[in-house]
C-alpha cells in the first residue's frame, strides 16, 4: 500500500500567524527580544553567523514566546556534532530561505520557448539553545540580570554609525520625519528627548526611511500594496530601526509604535502572507546599505552588499 504524502506546510503563513499574534498582544517582534533575551543582538547559527532577513524576525519572535534567552539556534544534527542532544518532546522552528529552479515554457502560438527562474520558499528546523543539553557553556547566556547602562556607554558607537551616514539632518521643531523631495532628516533637538538612546531610536527609524530615497535604495512598492504603500513604508523603517538598535544595543523600551500604524500593518499582513518577508528583506538590505557606510561593523560581522537576497541563507 502506498504510504500517504505528508502535506507541506504553508511556512509564509505560519511566519506572518505569529507576528499577527504578537502585534496582537501589543509586542512589535522587531523592538522585543534583547531585553527578554539573555543576550542582546541577532539571533545566531551554531557557528556563529547572524540570521538575516524574516528570520532575525521570527526567531526572536519565537525566542519572546517561548522565553529562551539564547542567541544559538541550530538544527538536530548541528546539536548532536557538538556532542549535545535535543531535550525529548521539544518542538524545533523554522528557517527559511529562498531556492529556484528553472522552467522552459513554449509560447503556444510562436513555438518559441523561453526559460523562466521560478522562487520558492523552503525551510528547515532549528532548536534553540535553551532546548539543548550538553552544548559548550558559551552557547547559553549567564543567569544575572544586566543593566542596560548609562546611555554614555554607548554614545561612541551611536556617533560612529550616524556620523558615518551621509544623511542631511536638521534639529528643531517637535517632530522627526525624512523629507524625500528635499531629501533631508528633520529631528527635534538632542535635549528634546529623555535620553540619547532615545534620540538614537528615533534616529534610526528616520534613516531608514532615508536609506529608501531615489538617489539611493529607491524602494518603493507601487500596485502591490496600493493605499497601504505608506504604512508598509513604515513597517520596513520600523524594522530597520530594530536592527539598528540591535547592532548598538540599545534597549527594547525605546520603542513605541503608533496604535494606526499597528492597525494598518495588521490589515497588511492579513491580506498577504508574504508581506512581512518582503518587509524583512526591504528592511535587511537598508540595514546593510546604512551599516557600509562605518568603518567599524561591529561583532556582527561584514556588511553584506545591498543587492545580496537576505533570505538565500541555508542551515
Amino acid at each position: 500500500m502506498r504510504a500517504k504524502s505528508t502535506p507541506s506546510r504553508d511556512v509564509a503563513a505560519e511566519i506572518t500567524s505569529l507576528i499577527i499574534r504578537k502585534l496582537e498582544e501589543g509586542v512589535a517582534p522587531w523592538s522585543r527580544p534583547w531585553r527578554v533575551t539573555g543576550a542582546g543582538g541577532r539571533p545566531l547559527r551554531h557557528c556563529g553567523t547572524p540570521y538575516t532577513g524574516i528570520n532575525t524576525i521570527y526567531l526572536w519572535a519565537i525566542a519572546d514566546a517561548n522565553g529562551y534567552r539564547s542567541r544559538y539556534w541550530m538544527t538536530y544534527r548541528q546539536a548532536e556534532a557538538l556532542g549535545a542532544n535535543v531535550r525529548r518532546g521539544e518542538s524545533g522552528s523554522l528557517s527559511v530561505y529562498y531556492s529556484n529552479f528553472k522552467k522552459t515554457e513554449a509560447n503556444p502560438v510562436t513555438g518559441a520557448e523561453t526559460e523562466k527562474n521560478i522562487r520558492f520558499l523552503r525551510h528547515y528546523v532549528v532548536f534553540n539553545a535553551d532546548q539543548i543539553d550538553g552544548l559548550p557553556a558559551y552557547f547559553y547566556p549567564g543567569s544575572e540580570i544586566i543593566d542596560p547602562g548609562d546611555p554614555s556607554d554607548r554614545q561612541s558607537a551611536i556617533d560612529a554609525f550616524f556620523g558615518a551616514v551621509p544623511a542631511e539632518v536638521r534639529h528643531g521643531g517637535d517632530r522627526a520625519f525624512f523629507h524625500p523631495t528635499f531629501d533631508y532628516i528633520q529631528m527635534p533637538h538632542q535635549r528634546s528627548f529623555r535620553t540619547m538612546d532615545h534620540y538614537a531610536s528615533v534616529r534610526a527609524h528616520e534613516t531608514t526611511h532615508w536609506s529608501g530615497g531615489t538617489a539611493r535604495l529607491a524602494r518603493t512598492f507601487g500596485k502591490r500594496f496600493g493605499d497601504q504603500a505608506y504604512a508598509f513604508e513604515e513597517l520596513v523603517a520600523e524594522i530597520g530601526s530594530g536592527l539598528i538598535c540591535a547592532q548598538l544595543g540599545l534597549p527594547n523600551e525605546l520603542h513605541d509604535n503608533h496604535a494606526s500604524y499597528v492597525a494598518h500593518w495588521l490589515g497588511i499582513l492579513r491580506a498577504d502572507k508574504t508581506a512581512i518577508i518582503h518587509a524583512a528583506a526591504k528592511a535587511e538590505q537598508a540595514f546593510n546599505y546604512l551599516l557600509a557606510f562605518s568603518s567599524d561593523h561591529g561583532d556582527e560581522g561584514a556588511p553584506v552588499s545591498a543587492s545580496i537576497d537576505p533570505l538565500t541563507e541555508a542551515a
